[in-house]
């Protein structure tokens, strides 16, 4: 008799049809059965978590740290079993992130790599081929290019919708993009990207990190996967490391829950309280980050110093070159507002500069390719007074003066 952990036999090598995938059910809160009043989506980001522990009426979720749970009887369970598989604090969490990005199910995970990693290893086969935009955040590029050689798949990167189209005229298994892109603020029509992939047999996976589901809903314009780094704005005060997978597809959810069952690289109870609490004021901080994202690309414009910027329009990421007039160790050394470092989507407003921080495994042949040179800068603006980061810009760009 073989138990639903032993490894199924190979396939016959004469059999044309591939071993079912595999699939393990979606674990949901019991509160979430409850039906929600029509509510708006700032109201469904503050309520995230709340009136799930009728036995306190506790109004925050509880940390549920225990790893086991114990059992009513041979055969019986609570619904929880073993926290890898299922965790209470994870399951409002995950039923709130499925919410709020108009899906079925969710998944939260170590880190926004992991995310990936999950999403692309279930809906790629081995050797399959994945299409990709060439100008991702160097570490979903560098993920795919370790993909690619270990033969584990034939990886095409491209650019923009044109790349796309000439890529998709071919059969694919898996479309990623991003949009905006990191760090170039690419942004990428994905009713027409989801139709491409679908057309050439794939699924579209879209990076939402940048914009959240506040700005855009990708399963609402045809995507099949959302991904997010909630690291970055869901989390939102840079404390927590976490990964988000959603999905709107029964099955698909099943054949991810199996995976990452299987290998485990699931959020713990204390990291899912603090992203909790952080999609409770998501609303509240985008509408800032945004505001002041908008009067610094102004500003930028509009300064000697600066030779390009980039900026969509949306959310608080800002990118812009550095004029030659300005020396880039001493302009990153001189802000004191900002801080120079690698992250972004937190209340503190940061600065990093991409060819040497996240995209640094980069070939520079392939950032030049998409314009990333060495002296662009990219801007997380934060929610601070919009006033004292100008400010903070100004001054260093004077420090820096060559």
């Amino acid at each position: 008799m073989t138990s639903p952990s032993t490894p199924r036999p190979a396939a016959h090598p004469g059999c044309s049809q591939p071993p079912a995938a595999r699939t393990f059910p979606v674990h949901h809160h019991p509160t979430s059965s409850v039906p929600d009043p029509q509510l708006r989506l700032e109201t469904l980001l503050v309520r995230s978590g709340t009136g799930t522990d009728p036995a306190t009426g506790a109004i925050t979720t509880p940390i549920h740290l225990s790893t086991a749970y114990g059992h009513p009887g041979l055969g019986e369970s609570t619904g929880y079993d073993y926290t890898r598989t299922a965790s209470p604090t994870r399951d409002v969490l995950q039923d709130a992130l499925a919410r709020l990005e108009g899906g079925t199910a969710a998944f939260a995970l170590s880190s926004g790599m992991a995310a990936l990693e999950l999403v692309t290893r279930t809906l790629a086969p081995h050797g399959g081929r994945i299409v990709a935009l060439r100008d991702l955040y160097g570490g979903s590029f560098r993920f795919l290019e370790v993909l690619a050689e270990e033969g584990a798949a034939r990886v095409d990167f491209v650019l923009g919708m044109e790349g796309l189209r000439g890529a998709l005229a071919d059969p694919a298994d898996l479309v990623i993009i991003e949009t905006p892109t990191n760090p170039m603020m690419e942004e990428i029509a994905i009713p027409e990207a989801a139709e491409l992939a679908h057309a050439a047999g794939a699924r579209l996976v879209v990076d939402n990190t940048f914009y959240t589901p506040v700005v855009q809903r990708p399963l609402e314009l045809g995507a099949d996967v959302v991904v997010h780094s909630g690291t970055k704005y869901l989390g939102g005060h840079n404390d927590v490391m976490a990964g988000v997978a959603v999905v709107a597809d029964d099955v698909l959810a099943e054949r991810l829950n199996y995976r990452l069952n299987t290998t485990g690289a699931t959020l713990g109870p204390f990291d899912c309280f603090l992203l909790l609490r952080g999609l409770k004021t998501l609303a509240l901080r985008m509408e800032r980050h945004e505001a002041n994202a908008t009067a610094i690309a102004e500003f930028l414009r509009s300064s000697p110093h600066v030779t390009r910027v980039l900026y969509p329009g949306h959310s608080g990421m800002v990118s812009f070159d550095l004029a030659e007039s300005v020396d880039v160790a001493r302009f990153l050394a001189s802000v004191r507002v900002f801080t120079f470092a690698e992250s972004l989507g937190g209340v503190e407003s940061l600065v990093t500069c991409p060819s040497v921080q996240t995209h640094a495994d980069v070939p520079a042949e392939v950032r030049a390719s998409y314009g990333l040179t060495d002296r662009l800068m990219r801007l997380s603006a934060g929610i601070e007074h919009v006033d004292d980061l100008i400010a903070d810009l100004a001054q260093a760009f004077e420090a820096a003066k060559v």
